[in-house]
């Protein structure tokens, strides 16, 4: 081991650390450690730039201009109080309710983004019926990262590995769909038995919440209809891609830029403003990063040593992924985690064959973002509705969130483990 990849390994973990305890903006760090990596010659210019996913970064980049022009219809928010009244403002049914709404529109949209969309309503909701909104923050997160795992566009981890390894929306759907399926029911189930006996609430409660006018909600009813029929083409160009040759991301730009000129060519900076730029750059600095590992040979040792430890057996090494991500995710941001993996799943496959690792694509998408619920800082979704309730007085404390989601977390890996062993 020579002085550069002493240096580089040194970088690269230090990022990492400080990404996890986010004492400072993590797209700082990683773009700052990826520029540390091209002037220390770890890796060149040209190759860095390389490394970065593009497919990655333009479906990022589409989906966000879709989701904030529509989000500004207010049609989520439209949703969230029509569910509400549709169970008579029954506390524990509002509670499960929420949590569908949430992985139906994190499996459509992205869980960090439906996060920060409902996370105000349902907090309105609970405080109108006079109960903590902590249950409800924290069921809509876990529920978020669930359903967010089946398909391409719901988890940033998807999305990375999707491009990584050439898989499809529907794909996702197919092969994923089914294991999110049970294992939100489970989760369901479970929420219930935690919260039932203290979500009670008098019937004047309960009909504080039948006197929202949901319509109310919706601000532009003509700029609604364009969305939809935008979010629409986008989710069945998603679902055709592979038929029409082309890539999600040029879909999602696609459904971007029409979607911008149906809302009136107003100026073009309004809309990017809805583009979290941050987290754009934050995924390149990983790729970067992430590639000068590759240039290391880090990235190949930590390949070689996987396999020599399961004896390149596909179904030991997909069981010690899905809980090597679950673990993992658990303590540190699954988006970094998955970064560093990917590589390190290719180079197994030059080894055991593209065809012959598709299960370990499948076990790093369901431990990444399964184990993402293990505690508060596993996903990004968790720190944000933590975040919103936190501004509005009702603080998440790390020991809470994982009091109930580290429970939830090792059930659905246990679920996940039995999936992957039988369907593979």
């Amino acid at each position: 081991m020579n002085v550069l990849m002493i240096a580089g390994i040194g970088i690269f973990i230090t990022c990492f650390i400080l990404i996890t305890l986010e004492k400072i903006n993590k797209t700082i760090i990683a773009l700052l450690g990826a520029v540390l990596f091209i002037i220390l010659g770890i890796i060149d210019q040209d190759t860095a730039f390389a490394e970065i996913d593009w497919n990655v970064i333009f479906l990022l980049i589409g989906m966000m201009v879709i989701v904030g022009i529509t989000k500004n219809t207010g049609i989520f928010q439209y949703a969230a109080i029509k569910t509400a009244k549709a169970v008579k403002g029954e506390p524990i049914k509002i509670l499960l309710l929420f949590a569908v709404l949430s992985a139906v529109f994190s499996a459509i949209l992205d869980n960090v983004t439906t996060v920060m969309i409902l996370t105000p309503v349902i907090i309105l909701v609970a405080v109108e019926l006079g109960l903590s909104p902590i249950p409800f923050v924290i069921s809509s997160a876990i529920a978020s990262n669930i359903g967010g795992t089946a398909t391409l566009i719901g988890d940033p981890p998807n999305i990375m590995i999707g491009s990584a390894a050439g898989l499809g929306f529907m794909d996702f759907i197919i092969y994923l769909g089914p294991i999110v399926l049970i294992n939100f029911i489970i989760v369901c189930f479970i929420i219930y038995l935690l919260f039932r006996k203290k979500l009670k609430v008098s019937i004047e409660r309960r009909a504080r919440i039948m006197e929202f006018d949901e319509k109310l909600s919706i601000k532009d009813p003509a700029l609604l209809v364009k969305c939809l029929i935008v979010l629409a083409l986008v989710i069945i160009g998603f679902l055709i891609h592979d038929k029409i040759g082309l890539k999600p991301a040029t879909i999602a730009l696609f459904g971007a830029a029409l979607l911008m000129l149906l809302s009136g060519g107003e100026e073009v900076d309004k809309f990017f403003h809805e583009v979290e730029w941050g987290t754009i750059f934050f995924f390149i600095g990983l790729f970067i990063l992430v590639g000068g590992l590759v240039e290391l040979g880090v990235i190949e040792f930590l390949s070689i040593s996987l396999l020599n430890l399961t004896k390149g057996d596909i179904a030991l090494s997909s069981q010690l992924i899905i809980w090597l991500s679950g673990v993992m995710s658990a303590i540190v941001d699954n988006i970094p985690y998955v970064a560093t993996m990917i590589p390190m799943v290719e180079h197994m496959g030059e080894t055991l064959g593209s065809e012959a690792i598709q299960p370990i694509w499948w076990s790093l998408a369901l431990g990444s973002c399964f184990g993402g619920n293990g505690t508060l800082i596993g996903a990004s979704a968790n720190v944000v509705g933590a975040g919103i309730a936190g501004k509005n007085g009702y603080k998440i404390s790390f020991l809470e969130f994982t009091k109930y989601s580290a429970f939830i977390t090792v059930i659905t890996l246990i679920v996940s483990s039995i999936y992957v062993y039988f369907r593979f």
